[in-house]
């Protein structure tokens, strides 16, 4: 996932700077030696009321949005990537921010019958007419989402998941893309990454569940859809272009790390 860096050392402010992606983000970056702010409503940052924007972001170079919506219901979620990104466009033009970078996902434009997709691509399209550099950085499926796709697609003793193709990735190598991509120069369009290797959605949760211990059986479902109500093919949950960027961990080995750890 190399990419050409800027030398210097720049203060880069990560809003969900404590999340999942976020902090994994804050740590690479800080590693590479950049002032890093990480930015959350716990620290009195919130990009949906504009809260602590305008004081965090003052002398920023960068800011990483990998912020989420604590609820996924149609109307909140547009509320939220609306809101917050209006404000943090707003915010990162009064204070002469040099790149925004904001972590998507793979396949928006085509699961739009998910309100959290049509989210994402608002939110999209809102940076891209912006008016301050950008890059998109569309990642797929984290390994970490594998248990609640199951739980959603639990019904009684049997999940029915569609054998859709997929390429997740585990959030560590989202993480370090987001950062390589932050700590470069704006790409003003989209960067796609994802796992290294392709499985599909079945083989996915079945492969977890069988290690993981859990009693349910997979039930290969055609007519099933992604979380429930998203139709899904072949090509939803895929890169689209030609030359992704690939993480390096495996999902059978970062599995194996799970369970380790437990």
């Amino acid at each position: 996932m190399n990419t050409n860096s800027q030398s210097q050392v720049m203060k880069i402010v990560v809003i969900g700077g404590t999340g999942l992606i976020g902090s994994q983000v804050v740590a690479n970056l800080r590693q590479q030696g950049h002032e890093v702010v990480a930015a959350s409503p716990s620290s009195g940052v919130n990009a949906v009321t504009g809260e602590g924007l305008a004081t965090a972001l003052a002398g920023a170079q960068v800011v990483v949005d990998v912020s989420n919506s604590p609820s996924f219901e149609d109307q909140p979620v547009m509320e939220f990537f609306e809101k917050s990104t209006r404000n943090l466009l707003a915010a990162a033009k009064a204070a002469g921010v040099r790149h925004y970078v904001a972590l998507s996902v793979v396949g928006t434009e085509l699961m739009l019958a998910g309100g959290y997709f049509r989210a994402k691509l608002a939110q999209e399209k809102l940076i891209k007419a912006g008016g301050v550099p950008y890059t998109v950085v569309r990642a797929t499926q984290f390994f970490e989402f594998v248990k609640s796709i199951a739980y959603v697609a639990t019904q009684g003793p049997v999940v029915r998941v569609p054998a859709a193709l997929m390429q997740p990735m585990a959030s560590a190598d989202v993480a370090l893309a987001v950062a390589t991509v932050a700590a470069a120069a704006p790409a003003n369009g989209t960067v796609e990454i994802a796992g290294p290797e392709p499985i599909r959605m079945d083989t996915l949760i079945r492969t977890f569940l069988q290690a993981t211990g859990d009693a349910r059986s997979v039930v290969t479902d055609p007519q099933a859809g992604y979380f429930g109500n998203i139709p899904v093919n072949d090509h939803s949950l895929v890169p689209s272009g030609p030359k992704p960027r690939l993480g390096r961990v495996r999902f059978g080995d970062w599995l194996k790390a799970q369970l380790v750890q437990k």
